[in-house]
């Protein structure tokens, strides 16, 4: 089956701003042009590909669909730096990273590839290699080291965490010592219900994971700004609080008891010649935000 590339570019507009009306104004047409194009896609498909609502949002087959633009245009791109006749111009690229690698060394990585887009997408580092897995990214930030079916996996390092709180909290909270039964009723944070990053650091070093009474936080500088409050405690990145611990605002629950997590690029084979400088830059700027592997 022949690919219609404007029905797609309408496709990938409307996901992109959310609006039907905003993706025309986005491609210098009119809505009903765009409400075309998607309606004899959909048609040709078989499916629908968008879900109507404030924002418009894709369906699985809708995604997967703007997700091949996106390699489209990469593969383009890379072709246009091999051939000077052709004048290269932006790819978009989405890639799932994780909060934490966004929030250290992930942008710094990306700034250095001026010609991509990015559209990023958050997920735990335990879950990002899905979107590879579906289709939906061209790469992905993950905990996962063998790669995706069609991926390239590359060894990144792993950033430390250390379990921290304000010295206030720990006064308040952990008089008696840090234990199984003391944590058990200290305020967590926790990032999300997939974060289980503070229950890893509790089994490994305290011998239990209780459940404690726990905020929901999904920010890895609210994460830290709630520690300095005397909110919680939580595990933060040695790299964002390792100031904060020297100065003697943030304190490690025990010592220097840290949790390792290994991380690794994943990029489609089919766009890795295009990632090839999104792929250095990456590899580069973890050489200095992480733990060597």
């Amino acid at each position: 089956m022949q690919v219609d590339y404007a029905q797609l570019t309408a496709l990938s507009a409307i996901l992109r701003t959310g609006s039907f009306d905003a993706a025309a104004a986005a491609l210098g047409v009119t809505q009903s042009a765009i409400s075309q194009r998607l309606k004899s896609l959909e048609e040709r498909i078989g499916t629908p590909l968008v879900l109507r609502g404030q924002p418009c949002t894709g369906t699985k087959t809708g995604r997967r669909l703007a997700a091949h633009l996106d390699q489209v245009g990469l593969l383009e791109q890379g072709l246009a730096r091999e051939l000077t006749a052709l004048t290269p111009r932006a790819a978009r690229l989405r890639v799932a990273v994780n909060a934490d690698s966004l929030a250290t060394w992930f942008l710094p990585a990306a700034a250095q590839v001026p010609d991509l887009l990015f559209d990023l997408v958050v997920d735990d580092q335990d879950f990002s290699a899905d979107w590879l897995r579906r289709g939906e990214v061209s790469a992905a930030v993950t905990a996962h080291e063998t790669p995706v079916a069609g991926c390239d996996s590359h060894a990144l390092g792993a950033i430390r965490y250390l379990a921290t709180a304000s010295p206030a909290f720990i006064a308040r909270h952990f008089v008696d010592g840090v234990t199984a039964d003391t944590i058990a009723r200290a305020p967590m944070l926790r990032f999300d219900a997939k974060d289980n990053l503070q229950q890893n650091w509790m089994m490994a070093h305290l011998g239990a994971a209780p459940a404690p009474p726990s905020h929901r936080l999904p920010s890895s500088q609210g994460f830290i700004e709630a520690s300095l409050l005397g909110m919680g405690w939580g595990m933060n990145p040695e790299i964002l609080v390792k100031d904060h611990i020297a100065a003697g605002r943030l304190v490690p629950l025990l010592g220097d008891a840290y949790h390792d997590v290994a991380l690794y690029w994943q990029a489609s084979r089919i766009v890795s010649g295009a990632l090839k400088p999104l792929t250095r830059s990456v590899r580069a700027a973890t050489k200095l935000a992480l733990i060597s592997p």
